[in-house]
């Protein structure tokens, strides 16, 4: 699986575009054999009348198109070379594979196909990670903080990047759309897989789910045990931190996310936040909608077992922050 991984060729998934989008190797490009529709009739065929009947549909199916489909593989192929995956490493992956070879590309299959890299994925989550959690408050500027890490060639994963949300009823607004559990797990598996022989890898506090995408089980209970580092900072600079990200959004998905949180904020304080809204008045619709986000973050705080480390972030930038944490590593 690494050298499949690790290759720099192009990677071509020949998988229905269902399949694709229900999860793929990251970094895939989707060419299918066949559509949905003929997938399916396919799989019909081979239960009622047999493998032969169903290879000859297939064979129907595809050759009137093989140009084209040879064309679009010549385009996507760098320097002559190219990685092929169906389900299983079966006659999908075989017959592309065949076909890019012919038009005289160097190719490699996935033996097993994307069945196989799954398995690799789930079992990655079950190993043992040199996992640090960066906690605080909504708005303390974790994300950027990771980011930090990143650029200073730090180890870090950013869960909340890779979900495609930010971990809280507002985490939708101006990103895309959410990845499938499934590929939330895959882009993650290939994460971790770079930083394998680190010494700490960085992980954001969040809960088990960021948005619809779950956190794998594996990594969710080594998250729950590993060395927890509060990054504290008062609230005035909280909330300029959070206008700062939400400010550019649109007022009605902002008053949306707040309408979303009232059985917990409470019909007075939703109220109050909504107009503060409306007015523009982000600042004083923030004040409100932390209190509700403090006491959540407070509670579940004194569900740990284990003890944890502050660090004081007032004033300081994202950078500086990064430095003092990478420092603590090796304390």
């Amino acid at each position: 699986m690494n050298a499949f991984l690790e290759n720099s060729a192009a990677l071509i998934d020949v998988r229905s575009p269902a399949e694709f989008e229900q999860g793929h190797i990251p970094g895939a490009s989707n060419l299918p054999l066949f559509s949905n529709e003929e997938r399916c009739l396919i799989g019909t065929t081979h239960k009622q009348l047999g493998s032969y009947a169903a290879t000859q549909l297939g064979l129907e199916l595809v050759g009137p198109r093989l140009g084209k489909l040879a064309e679009n593989i010549k385009g996507v192929a760098t320097e002559g070379n190219l990685r092929i995956y169906c389900w299983r490493g079966g006659m999908r992956s075989g017959s592309v594979g065949w076909l890019a070879k012919t038009i005289g590309l160097e190719v490699q299959l996935l033996d097993g196909g994307y069945k196989r890299f799954r398995n690799w994925a789930l079992a990655l989550f079950e190993q043992q990670w040199p996992l640090q959690i960066l906690g605080g408050g909504t708005g303390s500027g974790k994300t950027e903080v990771l980011q930090a890490i990143a650029q200073k060639g730090g180890a870090m994963v950013d869960l909340e990047a890779l979900a495609s949300h930010r971990g809280s009823s507002f985490g939708a607004l101006g990103l895309p759309a959410q990845p499938s559990s499934e590929h939330f797990e895959n882009c993650l598996a290939i994460c971790l897989h770079k930083q394998q022989g680190k010494s700490v890898i960085w992980l954001e506090a969040e809960s088990a789910q960021v948005g619809r995408c779950r956190i794998p089980n594996g990594i969710w209970k080594q998250m729950q045990t590993a060395p927890l580092v509060l990054l504290e900072r008062p609230t005035p600079e909280r909330i300029s931190l959070l206008v700062e990200v939400y400010g550019r959004q649109e007022i009605e998905g902002l008053i949306e996310a707040t309408q979303r949180l009232s059985r917990r904020l409470g019909p007075q304080r939703t109220a109050i936040a909504v107009a503060n809204i409306r007015d523009g008045n982000l600042e004083a619709a923030c004040a409100e909608i932390l209190d509700y986000y403090d006491r959540y973050y407070i509670k579940e705080l004194q569900k740990r077992q284990m003890g944890f480390k502050r660090i004081a972030g007032e004033g300081k930038t994202a950078e500086t922050i990064a430095e003092m944490l990478m420092q603590l590593e090796g304390a």
